[in-house]
């Protein structure tokens, strides 16, 4: 197997127990990112490294087997449900924090969608569904006009989500004639359409993709994006302004900047804390009052955790952005910061 530090022979089972992802990328992202003049950077994002064998941690790193209330849903939070709807990608991501699923035939991919709709009917507190994986759009659209046929009389969910990083990998899948009347029929009835989009450095955006995301917002699509902050791609306040800019000059709303999770095969592109308060620090003294529309955000187990500052008194603060527990929600807490810590685990409590 070719890693970025050179070639390994390495045998199926050490790949299996050390959590290696194999190679997998697109023909068109790896034009994009040798002739974007970041490729030095952005290599990380695709090609394996020897660091994965020493890098620590757990493949579920927020919870999601235990949020699963029917086979391919999961409902962590009141408001939103969770599909995996495939266990597939484009191109595979070496800082996955999916990678117990994606590629290997994961039983835990939505199989019966009449099942997740019945559930999903008898909770009228959940208002929005995100379709991921794996990435939806590696689905053929026949097969995601399926799905919706189980969603779409639902008369509480008010939007329907795909997240998708197929923009930066297969920019074309967004050319498919067939796209546009079923982001109709979303409309039709009555919801919203979004694309959360996952751009992690603006060396990704091509051409392709920032004409076919016009084209898909010209017919009402939303577009939100998220970018996980990631070491040695985009610990950069410069580069993650400039995306940031690119998003909005698109009309894509800068979401969520995710901490990276201690995912094992993947930790080594964590961030400490004090380094990523520095650069979302610096990034927004980089941006206009309505680009800088992300939250600086730790997927935790217990809920969405958004990192606020490091205190002169040496502690992190924090604030629930969601959680299980409705009454912990907005509630703003903090932990001594220890040198280093880069995932709220890491934090002695008091």
């Amino acid at each position: 197997m070719n890693f970025i530090e050179g070639t390994r022979v390495i045998a199926e089972g050490e790949l299996q127990a050390n959590s290696i992802t194999r190679y997998r990328v697109t023909k068109s992202y790896r034009e994009q990112i040798t002739t974007s003049g970041y490729y030095d950077q952005l290599k990380y994002i695709v090609e394996p490294s020897l660091e994965e064998f020493e890098s620590p941690g757990n493949l579920d790193t927020s919870g999601e087997h235990d949020n699963t209330v029917v086979p391919g849903l999961q409902h962590k939070y009141a408001q939103t449900g969770l599909m995996l709807v495939t266990d597939r990608c484009a191109s595979y991501c070496r800082y996955c924090f999916r990678k117990r699923i994606v590629g290997k035939d994961s039983d835990e991919i939505a199989t019966d969608f009449a099942q997740i709709a019945q559930y999903i009917g008898n909770h009228p507190e959940m208002t929005n569904v995100l379709l991921s994986g794996g990435d939806p759009f590696v689905l053929s659209t026949a097969k995601l006009e399926k799905i919706l046929n189980h969603l779409l009389p639902i008369p509480h969910l008010d939007s329907i989500r795909f997240g998708t990083k197929i923009a930066a990998y297969a920019p074309k899948r967004f050319e498919d004639p067939a796209l546009p009347a079923l982001f109709q029929r979303i409309h039709e009835a009555g919801k919203a359409a979004v694309i959360v989009t996952h751009f992690d450095h603006f060396g990704e955006i091509s051409v392709e993709a920032e004409r076919n995301i016009r084209s898909l917002r010209a017919q009402g699509v939303q577009f939100l994006n998220q970018s996980v902050l990631l070491a040695k791609i985009n610990d950069d306040p410069e580069i993650l302004a400039a995306t940031f800019a690119k998003c909005h000059q698109m009309g894509i709303r800068p979401y969520y900047l995710f901490q990276g999770r201690p995912v094992k095969g993947a930790s080594h592109f964590q961030v400490p804390f004090r380094r990523g308060l520095e650069i979302v620090h610096s990034i927004n003294q980089r941006l206009s009052g309505i680009q800088k529309t992300f939250k600086y955000i730790m997927s935790h187990y217990t809920g969405k955790i958004e990192i606020l500052d490091l205190g002169a008194d040496s502690r992190v603060y924090m604030r629930y952005h969601q959680n299980r527990a409705y009454e912990k929600v907005g509630k703003i807490f903090s932990r001594p910061y220890l040198e280093g810590a880069c995932w709220l685990d890491d934090l002695p409590e008091g």
